[in-house]
């Protein structure tokens, strides 16, 4: 089963999560984010697959910079902001079949063993 991985390469849990990876020979594609951003379609499948609220990273300095928090955004709203900005994206997103995981936990990554 073909397995991506989402996000940026100088982020510290994609590292992780690409290392968990490696370490246990699952092959994968990674998909660099700021090279080919996801599009509206792959945004809304993440979230019907998980939610918004896993899917938009409040914590990320991103999110602070551009003040999203006092602008009280619709759910179109954070969907248009994820795509002018990937890096709202929570990372890594994980996709494997029709298993789609956001952050790093390798509890959670078991499952692609």
């Amino acid at each position: 089963m073909q397995v991506q991985v989402y996000g940026i390469p100088n982020c510290g849990s994609v590292k992780k999560a690409r290392s968990f990876l490696e370490s246990h020979g699952v092959e994968y594609v990674f998909v660099d984010f700021k090279k080919t951003p996801p599009s509206r379609d792959k945004i809304v499948y993440w979230i019907q697959k998980t939610s918004l609220q896993v899917l938009l990273n409040t914590k990320g300095t991103t999110y602070k910079k551009l003040g999203l928090k006092e602008q009280n955004l619709n759910d179109e709203q954070k969907i248009q902001a994820m795509l002018q900005n990937p890096t709202l994206i929570k990372r890594p997103v994980i996709e494997s079949g029709d298993v789609v995981i956001v952050g790093y936990d390798e509890n959670v990554l078991q499952v692609l063993l």
